[in-house]
């Protein structure tokens, strides 16, 4: 039987999701965790979006095969119990062998939560990221239009990118601020069929230089066109970088959280 998981993670102590020898990664621990409530072999997970160190899951999916029969809230609470307190299943449902968490994927969603404030964040420190400078809306809205549309990402894209192409399509942007004077929170959100690693960071990066003034709104569209990471601002931290999620469509039963046309713009916390 194949199941799908939805999980959720905050990355600020992993070493990113993908297993690596040193075991500090969320899909480790993840699958530790699942030995342990099957008490059996180790049961190997694909997800839906490999995130980097420092970076959450608001909504990883992933699946795996097994031949152990449970009930989806077991695999919920029982996977759980040996979880680390900041890694937790949020859902389990039986899907057919024909889906795949990332080829069955319609779309992706990354949410950056960046804070305004001329302090340094603490309570919040490695769930934000941050800008001391005021920053113009405005300015970074018109930015962003320019991404949209289906495009060469070359500019955005890191040097150990291992996609096939640096062609996507970049369906939404949106650029809200929560808050007024000085300290307040934005929330860029981004969708698209998929991403090219570092793609989102590397382009919060070039919306932060402009909505703080050092480059016009039309800088976005030279950096985009140059297809050249050259062009390019540096990387941003990965401190307040959310994977959303993937969609699916209705047919695969899941969630309307990762269904296509049912999940919702993200606007609550973090």
């Amino acid at each position: 039987m194949r199941w799908a998981l939805g999980i959720r993670y905050h990355g600020g102590v992993y070493d990113g999701w993908q297993s690596q020898p040193s075991g500090r990664t969320v899909q480790d621990h993840l699958e530790k965790a699942l030995a342990r409530f099957t008490a059996g072999p180790r049961i190997g997970t694909l997800c839906a979006g490999r995130t980097d160190a420092g970076v959450h899951g608001w909504m990883q999916v992933v699946h795996f095969d097994t031949e152990i029969e449970r009930a989806p809230f077991s695999w919920v609470r029982g996977t759980n119990r040996f979880l680390p307190d900041d890694i937790a299943v949020q859902w389990a449902h039986p899907v057919p062998a024909a889906f795949h968490c990332r080829s069955s994927a319609l779309g992706r969603r990354y949410l950056y939560v960046l804070s305004q404030s001329p302090v340094r964040p603490s309570l919040d420190a490695g769930r934000v990221g941050w800008s001391m400078h005021a920053l113009d809306g405005e300015a970074m809205r018109a930015a962003a239009a320019a991404l949209l549309g289906e495009h060469d990402f070359s500019s955005f894209r890191a040097s150990a990118c291992q996609a096939r192409s640096p062609v996507k399509q970049m369906r939404r942007i949106e650029v809200r601020r929560h808050g007024e004077g000085p300290r307040c929170r934005w929330h860029f959100e981004f969708e698209a069929d998929a991403f090219l690693h570092h793609m989102i960071r590397n382009i919060m990066g070039c919306l932060v230089r402009i909505g703080q003034g050092h480059a016009p709104p039309g800088w976005m569209r030279e950096v985009l066109a140059a297809r050249s990471r050259d062009a390019a601002a540096p990387t941003f931290a990965p401190d307040g970088l959310y994977f959303l999620g993937p969609l699916y469509d209705a047919q695969w039963g899941l969630p309307d959280e990762v269904t296509l046309g049912s999940a919702a713009a993200y606007d609550g916390p973090p």
